[in-house]
């Protein structure tokens, strides 16, 4: 299907009442930020622990010396054979911003609750560089909302993205977002978690897509998405020379 073919003052006009909704939605976007910003935060007095490739280490550990902290749950449990898709493709992205972020007080960690094993395995496979670390046998996870055991999902509900939910809707591992803040006191706040499609804007080949001619062109939420080494050849545009 094809959208109509206008003169370019039509299109100028189509496009400038556009812009007028993109700015519209730069400032909510703003005003969004802002209020992140402003929100309470929690004390974390529990202590977890975690398996990482340098030893077991603490949630203050994996700050790595910065104040902030920002830990991607990553969908890897421990009996799955590999990482999810969609955690997966968001994680592709994450490499080429880390001397970012860590230059600017941000460390940035993966949780699963795969074995320490089964992760750098998949990490290999996938050409990964940033941190990853283990949450297994720790209430890590569950305490954030991102698993559930088998005990969780025969319940009549389940408590994901701040909403009870069908156990039929979740799984025993969904994905997320968390932030913690260390003062110089080594006190740590849970500020912030996303999850569902929250932190879809760290995709950025979702924001690219956005703006491609068929944008996203999916059925359903990312359906089109693949883990990066399992894509077929891609289909290539049709010459008028054949």
């Amino acid at each position: 299907m094809q959208n109509e073919v206008v003169s370019r003052e039509e299109w100028l006009e189509a496009r400038r009442a556009l812009l007028a909704k993109e700015k519209e939605a730069t400032r909510l976007r703003d005003s969004v930020n802002a209020a992140r910003l402003a929100l309470p935060w929690v004390r974390v007095d529990k202590d977890y622990v975690f398996e990482t490739p340098e030893g077991r280490k603490s949630l203050a550990d994996l700050f790595d010396g910065r104040s902030q902290l920002l830990i991607y749950h990553f969908m890897l449990g421990p009996d799955w054979d590999a990482g999810c898709t969609g955690c997966s493709f968001l994680s592709d992205h994450v490499d080429g911003a880390l001397p970012h972020l860590n230059h600017h007080d941000v460390t940035w960690v993966a949780v699963s609750r795969a074995p320490l094993d089964k992760i750098a395995a998949y990490k290999q496979r996938m050409g990964w560089k940033f941190p990853w670390v283990s949450s297994f046998g720790s209430d890590f996870n569950f305490d954030y909302h991102v698993s559930f055991s088998p005990e969780d999902l025969a319940k009549d509900k389940v408590f994901y993205n701040f909403t009870p939910m069908q156990p039929a809707d979740a799984n025993d591992e969904l994905p997320g977002l968390s932030a913690f803040y260390r003062n110089d006191k080594g006190e740590i706040f849970h500020t912030y978690s996303s999850y569902a499609r929250g932190p879809e804007e760290l995709i950025g080949t979702l924001m690219i897509l956005d703006r491609a001619p068929k944008g996203r062109n999916e059925d359903s939420t990312m359906n089109f998405v693949r883990r990066h080494d399992e894509y077929e050849e891609a289909p290539k545009a049709p010459s008028c020379c054949h």
